[in-house]
């Protein structure tokens, strides 16, 4: 690793924890086509524990989760076992059962309609289905609290059997739609997501440590989650993690995974689809992911229905960004020194990643923190993208 990288890096993450009314711990990662350029770890696992953060450390890394699902959908796509345009309900039968929300009648019930067009499993990779969430829709969380349906991170399939808010391809919401695409793949294949992430990404990538069941030692090194109140004050919850052995695989948002195996991730994109151990993709498949696939569709700011899990934000305000299978991509240069074209995405408990494919850079930032957008875990992986973008340019 180059020193002035690491060490400017590790000022960030050092700093980033240097308060209680900062974060706990972090871990950060940036990488290159062919090995990690710099790694870091900062501060505890817990707040007021002994356990020190380290680069093995576990994460629930809820919806940077949806990378891989994409991934598993292009491999069927590739093996000639899935049409993207063709109705998703033609794989999955569920899917033909959805409706469409028009609203709530006088008494608070909810006033549902045939979609004027079939859902699509383009449409799931693109967030373009009509599928929302309850944090960041009111319609949903009113749902959700009128059923007394279960949050999805406790991954029942019951979160995710819900009207759309609009027809197929109308917009772009933010949603449970890759759930539903690893429900399609699972119909397809007739096995769990889990396996199929297995057999076709994490053994040809060597990712050990990625899975939606821990092992003891993912167990052992497991980071806590924080909730973070109206005044700043973090509190650990030990007690609330994703389901040990869930009902549903969730696409969107289930795996548990360390900074180190998503390298190896962000690493197979950087090259083309070739892992360390095989390929994973083929390089026109990658091509077309890293695609705007909305047309003249953006992605659109997120406003909060549950402070709780998410505060209101925008990713780089003011600037259009677009979607592709399964990433955001910036359709301008961003201010980190990301140039356009490029591949990002989050979690809920404020982990953030970019894949830069025109210069063979990637990175990952990883907290434990609700809600979503916390500003100081935000402000630091800002930070760390723009040292390592403007260290990685007096390198080169």
């Amino acid at each position: 690793m180059e020193p002035k990288l690491t060490a400017v890096c590790d000022e960030i993450l050092a700093g980033a924890t240097s308060d209680p009314t900062r974060v706990p711990g972090v871990v950060a990662m940036a990488t290159n086509r062919s090995e990690t350029v710099y790694e870091g770890a900062y501060g505890k696992r817990m707040l007021g524990g002994k356990e020190a953060m380290s680069v093995d450390t576990v994460f629930g890394i809820f919806s940077c989760t949806k990378a891989l699902t994409g991934t598993v959908i292009m491999q069927l796509v590739e093996q000639g076992m899935l049409d993207l345009d063709v109705p998703a309900k033609e794989y999955c039968p569920e899917l033909g059962d959805v409706m469409v929300l028009d609203g709530f009648d006088d008494l608070g019930e909810p006033r549902l309609r045939p979609p004027k067009q079939p859902v699509t499993t383009r449409n799931l990779l693109l967030h373009t289905a009509g599928f929302g969430y309850d944090f960041f829709s009111e319609s949903y969380h009113r749902l959700y609290q009128k059923d007394d349906i279960p949050g999805i991170i406790l991954c029942r399939k019951v979160s995710i059997q819900m009207p759309l808010l609009f027809d197929p391809g109308e917009r772009w919401e933010y949603g449970v739609n890759m759930d539903w695409a690893g429900q399609v793949a699972e119909c397809i294949t007739g096995k769990r997501l889990g396996e199929l992430m297995q057999l076709g990404i994490f053994d040809p990538l060597g990712m050990q440590d990625t899975g939606f069941t821990m092992s003891d030692s993912m167990r052992e090194r497991r980071a806590v989650l924080h909730q973070r109140d109206a005044e700043g004050i973090l509190t650990p919850l030990p007690d609330l993690t994703l389901p040990d052995d869930p009902e549903v695989h969730m696409g969107g948002h289930g795996l548990y995974s360390t900074v180190g195996d998503y390298m190896r991730f962000i690493r197979m994109l950087l090259n083309d689809g070739k892992g360390e151990h095989g390929r994973v993709l083929a390089a026109e498949t990658v091509q077309k992911m890293s695609l705007n696939g909305l047309g003249t569709l953006k992605v659109r700011p997120f406003i909060s229905a549950d402070p709780l899990l998410t505060n209101s934000c925008e990713v780089f305000p003011g600037m259009p960004k677009s979607w592709g299978y399964t990433f955001m991509i910036n359709d301008e240069p961003a201010p980190t020194g990301r140039p356009a074209g490029s591949l990002a995405w989050a979690g809920l408990a404020n982990l953030y990643y970019w894949i830069d494919r025109l210069n063979g850079l990637g990175g990952f930032w990883a907290t434990q923190i609700l809600p979503f957008a916390d500003p100081p875990s935000y402000e630091g992986y800002l930070g760390f993208e723009t040292a390592v973008y403007d260290n990685w340019q007096e390198k080169s």
